[in-house]
Formats: C-alpha cells, structure tokens, sequence
C-alpha cells in the first residue's frame, strides 16, 4: 500500500484518539537506527506466504484457547499471530510463522522469536519509544521487518494497518496472501476499556475496508458488515 491511500485513514485515526503525529514519527526515527531493509519476495518465500497461500490472522481475544480445540494448522499455509496470541499458540504447541507486534505485551517473547529465525514485525509509534530503544537491539535483523504508522523512511515500512491484529491482516496482504482466515477475534470483547474498544471498532472498519481492497469475503466480518462505518477515503 502506497502511503499516500494510507495517509487519509492515519489522519482519521489521529484526529479520533487524539494521537500525535510528530511523536510516531519520533518513534519511527528511533526505530530507523535499528532497521535493515527488507526483500519481500524473499520474506513471503520465508513465512509460507507466496504464490497465494491462505493465511490464518491469529488475534489474542479471550475466545481464542477454546477456539484453538477445533483449529487445524494443516488447513492453513501460515500462521500471523498479534500480540500475546503467539503466546497462546507457542503453549499449544501450534506453528507461529509470523508475530505482529508494538512490543506493548510480549517483547521477550518477540526477540526469541527473531533469534529462532520466526518473523517478527515490530511497530514503532509514539506512545512505545522506550520499549523500541529497549528491546530492538535485542532482535535478530534478518528476521525483523520494523513498521510505523507514520510516514515510511529507509527501512521502516507502513503496509497498512492500526492495531496488532489488523496489521497482520495488512502484512500478509501486502506478501501476497491468497485467503485470510480469522480467529481469536471479538470485536465486542467487553472485558476491555473504552480506549481498547474504540479501537477494535477501527479494527474491524480497517478490515472491512481491506477485504473491500481484496474482494474477499472475510468470516470474521460475517453478519457485521451492516453496521461498520466506512473508511473515510
């Protein structure tokens, strides 16, 4: 995704949580110092992604254990897992090709990761400077793709996306990803605070809007899409 069909949906975002742009491009610029570039025809060949593979986009809802007694790994050619759903996955002994994360949760988990060569995408914005000076050394680069919702630079990337699971969503579009499948998701998950609602309400326009991209029908949005507001572009 051009940052340019991007930069209208960050702006909405922005003016909707009241965010800064300038402190994600802070981060961003912290996180370029510990960035390689990136080959994504090589990255899609490493992650189980190219030429059309389906794509199972793991989110770290509190549904997510019971949903993984009737998960096959074989019916799906890669795993993206946001968040602590790697965790989750990891302790069921369930593949994680891919973890999705802005190092908020799990960083220790993140970092192992890289070094057992699983790719990792590490987000960078305002609010997680700290954690990014902290924890990105520790990374193995050659299985480290650092993403920004700001403007991309050098070899900081912005393939779309907000939170951790939508993002995964967006990154595996952007490898070239056949079919997205979907579960460990609750968009009204009430265990969470208005913030964290707030933005799985932008989670869930952002992949309406992305399987609009993709016409492609996702599960997850099934019986919900009347009611999703849309992407102001």
């Amino acid at each position: 995704m051009e940052f340019s069909e991007w930069e209208p949906v960050y702006e909405a975002i922005l003016a909707d949580f009241g965010f800064d742009r300038v402190a994600d491009e802070r981060a961003r610029d912290v996180a370029a110092t510990y960035a390689t570039p990136v080959d994504f025809s090589v990255l899609a060949e490493a992650v189980g992604v190219a030429g059309g593979k389906t794509v199972a986009i793991v989110g770290a809802a509190p549904s997510l254990s019971a949903e993984l007694d009737t998960f096959d790994p074989e019916s799906v050619d890669a795993v993206f897992a946001a968040s602590t759903a790697a965790d989750t996955l990891l302790g069921a002994d369930l593949p994680v090709d891919c973890l999705v994360t802005d190092l908020d949760k799990n960083p220790e988990t993140a970092a192992r990761l890289t070094r057992e060569e699983t790719l990792v995408a590490a987000h960078a914005h305002g609010d997680n400077v700290e954690m990014v000076r902290r924890f990105l050394p520790e990374f193995d680069p050659s299985s480290t793709l650092v993403t920004t919702q700001a403007e991309p630079v050098d070899a900081v990337y912005n393939l779309g996306g907000f939170t951790d699971g939508d993002r995964a969503a967006f990154l595996a579009d952007a490898l070239g990803a056949g079919e997205l499948r979907f579960l460990g998701w609750e968009f009204d998950d009430t265990s969470v605070g208005p913030v964290k609602a707030k933005k799985l309400r932008w989670a869930e326009r952002l992949l309406f809007w992305l399987e609009q991209r993709r016409n492609e029908r996702f599960g997850v949005l099934d019986g919900r899409r009347s009611g999703i507001e849309q992407i102001p572009v």
